[in-house]
């Protein structure tokens, strides 16, 4: 089976850059350079992440894309929704350009994928969208701060918008239910659907931290 071209437009996620600037003095270095993140300084907080990633809807994605972090996120609730959300992000974007390139209207074309030429340029515009939305999300988890009123604002503001951005990969994923089969149905189709249960995911880890912030 041929690799998919999905892969050519995923590129390095720009997570490590924002763990940098919000996790603790010694997790910098590792931070800095990935490669130094070695299993056993994770293994303490892989069960944290194992946990956690019980409460979404998609567990195994949950862990997959999250345990590299173990280290980073250090058990911290509101450090590992934040990163989550960027993960979401890194994707989103990622899909976002593949579904834009230009390419892919004229290869549904030749395929005689005629429908999925509809799909993807609705997908263009919904996932724009959704990208917009999780930026927004992810800008104010990292200004979260003031009172106990202000930040429940703040999470509200967070879940409202990981909800919408949510409801428009749903859009995307369902323009493709009379798509047959083929190369465009599986990369964009399959792309979209991951990016969803990452985002299903982060939204459902706000919520665990917001429910945690809540309690008296």
């Amino acid at each position: 089976m041929r690799p998919s071209p999905l892969f050519s437009f995923i590129s390095s996620l720009s997570i490590f850059t924002l763990l940098l600037l919000h996790a603790p003095p010694p997790s910098t270095a590792a931070l800095a350079n990935p490669t130094t993140t070695t299993a056993s300084a994770a293994a303490p907080y892989t069960d944290f992440i194992l946990k956690s990633c019980q409460n979404t809807l998609y567990p195994d994605t949950c862990y997959a894309s999250l345990s590299r972090y173990a280290s980073a996120v250090r058990g911290d609730v509101a450090r590992l929704a934040r990163v989550a959300i960027g993960v979401s992000l890194d994707h989103a974007k990622s899909m976002t350009t593949y579904v834009g390139n230009n390419n892919l209207s004229p290869l549904a074309d030749g395929g005689g994928e005629h429908r999925a030429v509809a799909a993807i340029r609705d997908c263009s515009s919904t996932l724009g969208d959704s990208v917009d939305q999780i930026q927004e999300s992810l800008q104010q988890m990292k200004q979260l701060g003031g009172s106990a009123e202000d930040l429940a604002f703040q999470l509200s503001n967070v879940l409202t918008w990981m909800s919408a951005a949510e409801t428009n990969e749903d859009t995307c994923v369902d323009g493709f239910d009379n798509v047959a089969d083929g190369s465009l149905r599986s990369d964009v189709y399959d792309g979209v659907v991951k990016v969803k249960q990452l985002t299903s995911n982060a939204l459902a880890l706000v919520n665990a931290f917001a429910n945690k912030v809540a309690k008296p």
